[in-house]
């Protein structure tokens, strides 16, 4: 049967094959963790120490017992032999978590290798809640509730394994093995592939903003947004040469169109696995660098983290263990133009090698912002068990890749005297906004359905503590820039940019028959061509104002992303966020709110010009007619292509921006 044992800040419960320890973690919050080895493990992985001092008060006896930590209860039941203990997690004395057993308590526990399990934590479901979190990927669903999502990190998914209920409490899986998460109508299941044991940690709230400060300060806040980051930036697949760069630069600073950056792509390079422009295409990186400083637009630079026996770098790299291996130590996990394989960012060696070649490659030329694609990482098969990397079998660790990717590039920007950071990434994990992440939802169809996903992504990462956020403006994959098609999704998608963390435009659209030839000697040609001139006329002037808007949001903006940093609230917000008592605001996914006073209703389907949409209490402003409406109610509103539908808080400064 088992019994409990009380200590003065902790429960532990053991039995044959179990043993489960509850302690406080700082404010309103618990951490359980259970196992089948006979030692808990005091690994952390991304977790960081408690900030705030626990008030825990453990009570009760061998057979029952109750620990509280502020607003955040426990109860421990010894309960029946094959059973093992039930677990209960209360918010203010009103039960939140129960735990179920499907079948015996030993059904939990299914051996891998070692001292390692497949583990499974199932809770009893409630009805009428509501779930969000668990990071982004191409699905239709916010609201997670009635859902299940295998945690894993690919291209379009980033997997970050943690939870706001409606019921006023977050749930953070501190495990970073794949696995799967279901929050259907007969349980709420957690299960790691291969762990040492379940970690995971249960704190409580007032508000969601209240849940998300915890969650922050248990695995970091974002860093100080730049601000020439709150701009426009471009990009497309890709600019061949520097020359071409350039003149796409000259050309928005001569049509008076504000711009922030322009992303140099991938391969750009000499080879995967060099780091370094190819001079036959970028002769000269530091005049170009110098001229953009001129032109008032960084320049930002695609890094990938692959490479393969070509690489002027790979001996060293291969001999000294920086790189992920299968594990019967064969390179090969990537074929793209060859086998590649990958560094390993979770061996600090490899981060001290990799970015002494960015410092010495791009830093040095006046580069200081990156791109770090592929960060998932994009490995096929997706058979996690068969990597090795620095922090042990893949199995267990695969879902930290991206986490100590960002590492190893703002631990290296910092440490050169660098103090605003971003880089754009396309996967995170808990922490990884701590080291100025901004993600985006990787390579997306260029279709409405992207588009209506991509709100629920940034949404969904909003609530995962990434308030960096980002898509492809008229998604990456298949876009015809002169398609009526494309160029009435583009417009709707800037709107939508306009409402975003970051305005970033990008795309591999499909070439045109007048576009030029490829350089030769290009290993990835070029797309088609992205400017906002190629989209038509009308469309052009839709678009150039769409982003002198977003020069006059950049203080509001900036307002948002300090709060972010101070508290962990994003920018773009669900609705029940700031309304979390308004039951109608946690059944809406195709609205949400831009900081506190802007209210925007995205139009998500082909030929659409009007659409409804929900004002919670207050007066708003249209910002269409400049009429104020009354909240707690339904609106139909229509929308010209060339118009939006946003409301503005009706004593709101912001609203003089949109005039």
């Amino acid at each position: 049967m088992g019994k409990i044992v009380l200590e003065k800040e902790r429960l532990i419960f053991q039995r044959k094959d179990e043993l489960v320890v509850i302690e406080p973690y700082g404010e309103n919050c618990l951490r359980c963790r259970a196992t089948r080895n006979s030692v808990i493990s005091d690994e952390s992985w991304t977790l960081l120490p408690p900030v705030t001092q626990s008030q825990c008060r453990v009570e009760g006896d061998t057979s029952f017992a109750t620990i509280t930590n502020g607003d955040v209860k426990a109860t421990m039941e010894a309960g029946f032999p094959w059973y093992g203990g039930i677990l209960c997690f209360y918010r203010k004395d009103k039960l939140i978590l129960r735990t179920k057993y499907e079948g015996d308590y030993v059904n939990k526990y299914v051996h891998t290798e070692g001292d390692h399990y497949a583990t499974k934590v199932i809770f009893e479901a409630n009805e009428g809640e509501h779930f969000y979190g668990l990071g982004q990927e191409t699905e239709d669903a916010f609201d997670r509730k009635g859902s299940t999502c295998n945690l894993v990190h690919y291209n379009t998914k980033s997997t970050l394994p943690f939870l706001y209920s409606s019921l006023g409490y977050g749930f953070f899986w501190n495990n970073p093995s794949p696995g799967r998460c279901e929050t259907t109508r007969n349980h709420t299941l957690w299960c790691s592939d291969s762990t040492y044991q379940a970690d995971y940690l249960v704190f409580v709230g007032d508000t969601p903003a209240d849940v998300m400060k915890i969650y922050s300060d248990l695995t970091g806040y974002s860093p100080r947004f730049p601000q020439w980051a709150a701009g426009f930036w471009q990009c497309k697949l890709r600019y061949e040469s520097q020359q071409e760069l350039l003149s796409v630069a000259r050309e928005y600073k001569r049509r008076g169109i504000p711009i922030a950056a322009i992303v140099i792509d991938f391969f750009h390079w000499t080879e995967q696995g060099e780091w370094k422009f190819d001079p036959k295409y970028w002769p000269d990186p530091t005049a170009m660098c110098k001229e953009l400083e001129e032109l008032g637009i960084k320049p930002i630079v695609s890094i990938w983290p692959t490479i393969n026996p070509k690489s002027e770098n790979y001996e060293e790299m291969s001999e000294k263990n920086m790189l992920v291996r299968t594990e019967n130590g064969q390179y090969g996990t990537f074929s793209f133009y060859g086998q590649q394989t990958f560094i390993d960012p979770m061996n600090p060696e490899t981060r001290k090698f990799v970015w002494g070649k960015i410092k010495e490659n791009y830093y040095s030329h006046g580069i200081s912002n990156f791109w770090l694609d592929e960060a998932e990482p994009e490995v096929h098969p997706q058979q996690f068990g068969h990597l090795h990397f620095y922090l042990g079998n893949g199995a267990q660790t695969a879902m930290l890749y991206p986490y100590y990717y960002v590492k190893m590039l703002y631990e290296g920007l910092q440490e050169a005297g660098e103090e605003e950071i971003i880089s754009l990434t396309r996967a995170a994990y808990p922490g990884s906004q701590k080291y100025g992440a901004a993600v985006w939802n990787g390579d997306i169809v260029s279709d409405w359905r992207a588009l209506r996903q991509s709100v629920t992504s940034g949404l969904s990462m909003g609530m995962c503590g990434i308030p960096w956020w980002n898509s492809d403006i008229g998604g990456f994959l298949s876009g015809d820039t002169e398609s009526e098609d494309f160029r009435e999704l583009i417009v709707r998608w800037f709107q939508f940019g306009l409402f975003s963390p970051i305005m970033r435009l990008h795309g591999a659209r499909k070439r045109t028959p007048n576009q030029p030839e490829p350089n030769p000697g290009i290993i990835e040609r070029s797309g088609g061509p992205n400017e906002i001139w190629c989209f038509g006329d009308e469309n052009y002037e839709i678009i150039k104002k769409l982003i002198e808007t977003r020069e006059k949001l950049r203080p509001y903006i900036m307002k948002y992303m300090e709060i972010a940093s101070e508290t962990g609230s994003p920018i773009m917000r669900p609705m029940f966020y700031d309304y979390y008592e308004d039951e109608i605001c946690y059944t809406l996914e195709d609205q949400y709110f831009f900081g506190e006073d802007i209210l925007f209703a995205p139009i998500m389907e082909r030929g659409q010009v009007e659409r409804k949409v929900y004002l919670p209490k207050g007066n708003w402003v249209s910002v269409i007619n400049g009429q104020t409406y009354a909240g707690e109610q339904w609106l139909n509103v229509q929308a010209r292509l060339d118009q939006y539908i946003a409301f503005v808080k009706e004593d709101s400064t912001v609203l003089a921006a949109f005039r």
